[in-house]
């Protein structure tokens, strides 16, 4: 059964199956209502999970993303990619009629998506595919072992039927069994510097306690290359089953973070570790939680703020004090010169 709708479709391009060793995927999607000032059409392509290269309807134009393409592809290898992304653009339009009008459908917002690629497994063997999802979900898909399009709604049908008539099965063969993994190896072998560097992970472990759960999560960030190992530890067993995780995820430099939480009682909190093991590190290391210590700090700088305070307050009220009694005891010693001088006179 083909899983892959629009968001999975997406998902198994950048994730990758079970025992690929590496991979070569080709992201499409061709939209009739994408939004204002959003190219209609876009070509994504990824070696071993990360995006190398980059096309839409807007710029016309395949563009490098990664400095190992800048530096090994020349002009004409893109100039030849881009003439292929503009044919393949022009198919997703018709396709996006042709597929409304087997739905009956002659308007709204409709989406198409072309899935393609190879593995390179750990044994040495190469595996092929193709998908194709209409509005988000699973159109029809080709079989290479049988040489047939699986059509996985009714809607599919003519189009199978024109397609493996039309002789297009041998052509996806020979994309996916030849062509695919020989661009896969020359794409490996011009990226052998960046598979050789390695990024170590910058691991943070933190703890929330509320409604009398308290939730341990460990982070991993800055990673590569991508396969990496978190798994928390209580007293030297590791724990599966009660962690939740958060998958492998790229970021935008090109490494990658993911996290992995657990639930613990509030008072076990210093029993548990998160053990990560990663090709950066020689020994897997292990990460526990400190848990906040209260400290007198705050209290001791709030008593000297108070002091200082007061202190400041009852010397501007003692120098107002001695200003008042100065000017009563001039106001006196002129009241009484000038009693002084009344009885004298008198």
């Amino acid at each position: 059964m083909w899983l892959c709708g629009m968001l999975g479709l997406l998902l198994c391009a950048v994730c990758g199956a079970a025992g690929e060793l590496h991979s070569l995927r080709h992201f499409d999607t061709a939209m009739t209502d994408p939004g204002p000032g959003l190219p209609w059409f876009v070509s994504v392509g990824y070696v071993d999970g990360k995006i190398f290269v980059h096309y839409n309807s807007t710029a016309q134009m395949c563009v490098p993303r990664t400095e190992w393409m800048v530096a090994n592809m020349d002009q004409q290898y893109w100039d030849e990619q881009s003439e292929i992304a503009q044919s393949n653009e022009q198919n997703n339009r018709v396709s996006l009629g042709n597929v409304a009008q087997l739905y009956n459908q002659s308007g709204g917002s409709h989406t198409v998506q072309w899935m393609f690629g190879c593995d390179i497994l750990e044994d040495g063997t190469t595996q092929g595919y193709y998908r194709e999802a209409y509005d988000g979900r699973d159109f029809i898909a080709f079989d290479k072992d049988t040489m047939t399009f699986t059509a996985v709604v009714p809607e599919a049908i003519p189009i199978k039927r024109k397609w493996e008539e039309g002789g297009d099965a041998e052509g996806w063969k020979h994309y996916l069994l030849e062509t695919c993994p020989q661009r896969l190896r020359s794409y490996i072998e011009n990226r052998k510097a960046e598979l050789g560097r390695t990024e170590q992970p910058e691991v943070r472990v933190w703890g929330k306690e509320a409604d009398g759960i308290l939730t341990l999560s460990c982070r991993a960030h800055g990673f590569y290359p991508r396969p990496i190992a978190v798994s928390w530890v209580k007293d030297g067993a590791v724990l599966g089953q009660d962690t939740h995780s958060g998958g492998i995820v790229p970021n935008s430099d090109g490494t990658y973070h993911t996290w992995v939480t657990i639930e613990a009682l509030p008072g076990d909190g210093d029993k548990y570790q998160c053990r990560v093991e990663h090709a950066s590190l020689p020994q897997p290391g292990l990460y526990s939680w400190e848990r906040p210590q209260s400290s007198l700090v705050p209290i001791v700088v709030g008593v000297v703020v108070a002091i200082v305070v007061i202190a400041i307050m009852a010397g501007v009220g003692f120098m107002i004090y001695r200003h008042h009694a100065g000017e009563r005891l001039q106001r006196g010693s002129h009241s009484g010169r000038w009693i002084q001088q009344l009885m004298h006179r008198e």
